[in-house]
């Protein structure tokens, strides 16, 4: 009687109209790597990630054709504008969107996400003033709120021993997207001009010379829109006493059925309550956040200078790229972080745990990115072989930092905290990325100016300030700043 009793007590219990509970029968039959939800999550937050980044390369000259800017030197100012409104309009509603996601589910949210992208990047290509510009980039960043929702979702849809790997698929995607949205933006706009062969001048797209970039990423958002209406729901839907009890049945099979019970439920409760407060006040979580935040503000910055390093003349210290250069080096990076991320990153991550990857990338990244301003000394194939693995370990090591720093935000909080404490996250970290591109550009100006300074002259100076944010935020991840929430 006692043994049908403990065994009736490990059973787990699954709800039959819960979409959460199917997730987790489905997760309990998983064999392998599970292709089908890395490849969904995958294309969910590139497509995310394109548009942010697209209009870099064409937007001086968008701002220059909307006759807005009195003077050349003005233009600059009012593309800082167009850039940072989408990262001011997430900022204002990412939390929103968590608190959503938590309440109704992630899949709407990720929905919502990826229509959001098809509606305002087409319009924001047929933009016909600065306004019209500003406010669709506006309107993209505070309807598409799916990046924090689906980090939870990345936790949620994998089994533990490849969570890492889910959540290591996030951030590639992410930061193939900041890379490959460039070189399509640079490579398809103005195409009347660039592939008169194909398109006319009285064309579309010769009247909107930056719409097709924006399309073929659109496009793309469509079909990703209907993809994910198959997305399987993983928020739990139903009482969450029920989730505590069935959450302990693991504890349960190493103790008697009688005493043990009983402290299960007090656990539960105590975890319960816990669970509940305010996430603000979830140390663990805020200091995972701030950490994060600083390393976003580098990583920001860093991308802003490199394209203005890479493009700048040779007697300012850079190196007299052209557009399509630094596009073929962030097209081969973006590659390489792909491969990365798919094989080799969960395996470290396993052995040397999430904040002993970041500490060790953030260390790594300090030399590496101070031997940028020697590399205008070199010339050729030469410079193109240093270039491409200088970049391509820069962003390894960068997306490295930035996934521990995702596991340890999703391990500081419970599921139904999930959606808003991504959120939180996004909301912090858009308000620190859209100071970056500003602040880079700023710093980049100003070094350009003391090429004769006796200390740290041009660009030199550019990359140790960088180095010093870095600094910064390897300092800040070890204790007592960095928590850890106790399992």
């Amino acid at each position: 009687m006692a043994e049908e009793y403990r065994e009736a007590l490990l059973k787990k219990k699954y709800h039959d109209n819960c979409p959460g509970c199917k997730v987790d029968q489905m997760k309990e039959l998983q064999q392998g790597i599970p292709i089908r939800q890395l490849f969904s999550i995958w294309i969910v937050v590139l497509c995310t990630a394109l548009p942010i980044s697209s209009l870099f390369p064409f937007l001086y000259f968008m701002v220059r054709d909307f006759h807005i800017a009195k003077r050349d030197e003005d233009i600059g100012s009012y593309a800082g504008y167009v850039g940072s409104a989408f990262m001011l309009g997430r900022a204002l509603t990412s939390v929103i969107w968590g608190i959503v996601a938590d309440r109704y589910g992630r899949k709407p949210v990720i929905i919502m996400g990826t229509i959001a992208v098809v509606i305002f990047n087409t319009l924001f290509g047929l933009s016909v003033n600065f306004w019209m510009a500003v406010i669709t980039r506006f309107l993209l960043g505070s309807l598409n709120g799916l990046l924090g929702p689906i980090k939870a979702y990345a936790v949620e849809i994998f089994r533990d021993e490849h969570q890492a790997l889910g959540l290591s698929t996030v951030s590639t995607s992410w930061g193939i997207g900041l890379i490959i949205g460039p070189a399509l933006g640079g490579f398809l706009a103005q195409p009347a001009e660039k592939y008169p062969n194909i398109f006319s001048k009285d064309s579309l797209f010769g009247r909107f010379p930056y719409f097709l970039p924006c399309l073929v990423i659109s496009l793309f958002a469509l079909a990703v829109t209907i993809a994910t209406c198959w997305l399987p729901e993983t928020l739990h839907k139903h009482n969450e006493k029920d989730i505590s009890c069935d959450d302990s049945y693991e504890s349960l099979e190493a103790a008697s059925h009688e005493s043990r019970t009983k402290e299960i439920i007090e656990e539960d409760e105590e975890r319960e309550s816990t669970s509940k407060q305010s996430l603000l006040k979830n140390w663990p979580l805020m200091s995972s956040i701030i950490v994060y935040c600083v390393f976003s503000l580098h990583d920001m910055a860093y991308t802003e200078i490199f394209s203005l390093w890479a493009v700048s003349p040779k007697k300012y210290g850079g190196l007299s790229y052209s557009t399509n250069d630094v596009g073929e080096v962030l097209a081969i990076t973006g590659f390489s972080l792909l491969v990365f991320q798919l094989t080799l990153y969960p395996y470290v991550e396993r052995i040397l745990g999430p904040v002993m990857v970041s500490r060790i990338a953030s260390v790594l990244s300090m030399p590496l990115l101070q031997s940028y301003s020697c590399m205008a000394m070199l010339s050729g194939f030469t410079l193109s072989l240093v270039l491409n693995c200088a970049s391509i370990m820069k962003n390894l090591l960068s997306v490295s930092i930035i996934t521990g720093l995702f596991i340890l935000q999703n391990q500081a909080v419970d599921q139904h905290q999930r959606g808003a404490a991504n959120g939180l996250a996004m909301t912090a970290m858009s308000l620190f990325k859209a100071a970056g591109p500003a602040g880079g550009g700023a710093l980049f100006s100003w070094a350009e100016k003391r090429q004769d300074a006796s200390f740290l002259p041009g660009t030199q100076m550019v990359f140790f300030i960088l180095n010093m944010v870095e600094a910064v935020g390897f300092l800040m991840t070890f204790e007592p700043f960095l928590a850890r929430k106790r399992q």
